[in-house]
């Protein structure tokens, strides 16, 4: 199985900013961590602060599924959306902290009607949950 897991803006600063909600794993250590759990599988990691990046990562994706957790950009990128819309492979939503038990702009995501399924709420452990769903 091959799995694409994109990140998105300020996901680079994990393990580094509001620890309380994110952790202290950096993105490196989870993707780590994540590539150790999938070791017989083919995992891709991707990570940008720029939508267009995002959309065009998406757009060239080849793989069997592809987890996305596009940070504060699932609130209101209707550009992302349209690029999950437009491409066939299936595409599971993340989000480490639970969205609905934060800001009431956190708590709407634009993404999440086009994607497979969303995983909230389980820190660092919802990438490796949304990856085993593909196995379903």
């Amino acid at each position: 199985m091959k799995l694409l897991f994109i990140n998105g803006v300020n996901l680079n600063l994990t393990g580094l900013r509001e620890r309380e909600i994110y952790g202290s794993s950096t993105l490196e250590e989870i993707n780590r961590e994540i590539a150790a759990h999938f070791k017989d599988d083919e995992c891709e990691f991707f990570q940008s602060n720029s939508e267009g990046d995002i959309c065009e990562k998406l757009q060239s994706a080849d793989c069997d599924g592809v987890i996305l957790n596009a940070g504060a950009y699932s609130h209101y990128s209707y550009a992302i959306r349209d690029a999950i819309a437009s491409i066939k492979i299936p595409v599971v939503e993340v989000h480490m902290s639970n969205i609905y038990a934060r800001e009431e702009f956190r708590r709407k995501s634009v993404l999440s009607e086009v994607c497979k399924g969303v995983i909230v709420g389980f820190g660092r452990n919802a990438y490796i949950l949304a990856g085993e769903s593909f196995r379903l």
